[in-house]
């Protein structure tokens, strides 16, 4: 029977096994040894890129950064950086001739050109958002036919939260190219129109007091800036008036708060003796002295 390997023997094969080298890019021979310590030295940047951003954004700036969103772009954008440049002083540490890669450089160039080109629109229309930032983490925005909180900002793509609490991922390239609704870009108020029409035989000054006062009455209206009144039109069938009002606390839920409204001025409609008509159309008859049988016809003749 062969002999058994002394534990010295069985190190030394291992070692060699690991140290064997698999590939030559120009100078540098790349062994086992050499993949498994950049993979791991990968490994331990990417964990202290991330750390780093936590301490940037919880830490670092909460003092002289009030803003979150601001926060969490600046680490992001700083994690990016380390982890980009740090890959590469790990190839060099490795023993890596980083200059023999031009070529393959090259080729993943062309690769990103024909193959990759929306993962590249992707990623820089990201790099745009954090530096830009025409949308941030909380606000209220409207894409296309979507409409939700920001929730998180990739480098890739952004999430967000509807009111049906739906998780959506759109591609950052989204929002470089297409029209991006931002309902809390300056601050978190927003303005909801309520529009009402009143019978003609309702007085407008005790229509618009009896508005005012509702929109005073609740609890998620804002007293500043101030509700108003608009006197809009002439209508058909009523006299039309937006009762316009600020919140901030409903800015996900605008039809809810309209809704709520609107069973409120119903009710205090209802205890004033306002109307609320529906639409209807008059009829005006003119009669003649003549009878219609004796009216003469195209021809002239009777008829």
């Amino acid at each position: 029977m062969p002999s058994m390997l002394s534990l010295p023997d069985a190190f030394l094969h291992a070692h060699r096994f690991i140290s064997r080298p698999l590939l030559t890019i120009g100078q540098s021979q790349i062994s086992f040894y050499t993949i498994l310590a950049i993979v791991l030295a990968v490994s331990i940047l990417y964990v202290a890129a991330r750390l780093l951003k936590r301490f940037i954004v919880n830490r670092l700036l909460v003092d002289t950064v009030k803003d979150e969103g601001t926060r969490l772009a600046l680490g992001t954008i700083t994690q990016y950086l380390v982890v980009f440049f740090g890959f590469f002083v790990v190839l060099q540490s490795a023993g890596i001739d980083l200059s023999a890669l031009t070529v393959l450089s090259g080729t993943i160039g062309i690769g990103i050109g024909f193959g990759l080109q929306n993962i590249a629109n992707n990623f820089f229309s990201g790099v745009i958002i954090l530096l830009e930032r025409p949308v941030k983490v909380g606000d209220r925005i409207q894409v296309g036919e979507i409409n939700g909180d920001v929730v998180r900002i990739a480098i890739r793509s952004t999430t967000i939260l509807t009111n049906d609490n739906i998780n959506i991922i759109i591609p950052n390239s989204e929002f470089v190219s297409n029209q991006v609704i931002n309902w809390s870009h300056n601050d978190r108020n927003l303005r909801v129109t309520v529009p009402v029409g009143v019978s003609y035989s309702s007085d407008p000054e005790e229509v618009k007091s009896v508005l005012l006062q509702v929109a005073d009455d609740h609890p998620d209206i804002l007293q500043t800036p101030r509700p108003d009144v608009i006197f809009s039109d002439f209508g058909s069938s009523s006299l039309d008036f937006e009762l316009r009002v600020w919140t901030k606390t409903r800015i996900q839920t605008p039809k809810i708060l309209r809704s709520e409204m609107n069973f409120r001025i119903f009710e205090a409609f209802k205890k004033r003796g306002i109307e609320i008509p529906f639409p209807q159309t008059d009829l005006h008859f003119r009669s003649s002295d003549v009878p219609f049988w004796e009216k003469k016809d195209e021809s002239g003749g009777k008829g």
